[in-house]
């Protein structure tokens, strides 16, 4: 019985401290409308293809999206580029391929089917560019991280100076949105750093938006399907449990009847 009583003791013990550890870990992230929420939810086209600019520009030095082929960037439910843009993206890439017929490799175009090209060769040599930091692959980032679109949008725009008191390495910095607050990352997006094709007023927010979208659609790039076919099935259901209750009222009212 003592056992027990111990064993209820550590228990209790546990969850009150793991709850206390949440609450204070717990942060508002920033808030935005996001297209692809709910039900009817639908991604962006425009912000889409902004968000893989950004990407291109300025994330795609250190951060892989190993998952995606430059053929997503034209497929329906993603940015949809055109056929034309897509190769064109495509071939602005250069991937080792081989061996020829000397037996050496060499460099070509990248061709719609290969994968998004790999800013560094190995983790070593990313970690070694980064002071010891690896940059994660973005391909499912946002599902990777508590709190999902709104902790990467809010990160984004989280850096700020340190609170007196609080010392920061050589090449740490402080975001009121990351674990800890201390990240290796300096500030990735500035206004005015890209200039958008569509016209589009590249703000620091505004980027964090896209870029965030875009990535969105690279971990749940059949999002849309689903929300269709999940509104399909609640039709389904509403139609159906409508023919069972008029079938049941029917053969009902026959039992009163015969009674």
């Amino acid at each position: 019985m003592k056992n027990i009583f111990k064993l209820f003791s550590i228990i209790v013990l546990f969850c009150f401290t793991t709850a206390q550890s949440n609450s204070a870990e717990k942060v508002d992230y920033l808030k935005t409308d996001w297209s692809f929420k709910g039900l009817f939810g639908k991604f962006d086209r425009g912000s889409l293809q902004r968000g893989y600019q950004v990407y291109t520009e300025v994330c795609a030095s250190c951060h892989s999206m190993k998952y995606l082929s430059y053929r997503n960037l034209g497929e329906k439910g993603g940015p949809e580029f055109s056929e034309a843009e897509t190769k064109a993206i495509a071939a602005s890439f250069e991937v080792t391929d081989g061996p020829n017929a000397d037996g050496e490799m060499f460099l070509r175009p990248a061709k719609l089917s290969d994968k998004f090209v790999m800013p560094y060769e190995n983790v070593k040599a990313a970690q070694a560019a980064n002071g010891g930091a690896y940059p994660p692959d973005m391909s499912v980032l946002v599902k990777a991280r508590g709190g999902g679109v709104d902790y990467i949008y809010s990160l984004l725009q989280g850096y700020e100076e340190a609170p007196s008191g609080m010392a920061l390495d050589d090449g740490v910095y402080y975001n009121k949105y990351m674990y800890g607050n201390k990240i290796k990352m300096a500030a990735p997006l500035s206004d005015g750093l890209i200039e958008y094709g569509d016209g589009t007023k590249a703000t620091v927010e505004q980027m964090s938006k896209d870029v965030t979208t875009f990535l969105m659609w690279a971990a749940e790039p059949h999002l849309e399907a689903r929300h269709q076919m999940g509104f399909k099935a609640i039709i389904y259901l509403i139609i159906l449990t409508i023919l069972v209750y008029f079938s049941m009222k029917k053969i009902w009212s026959r039992v009163e009847s015969e009674v």
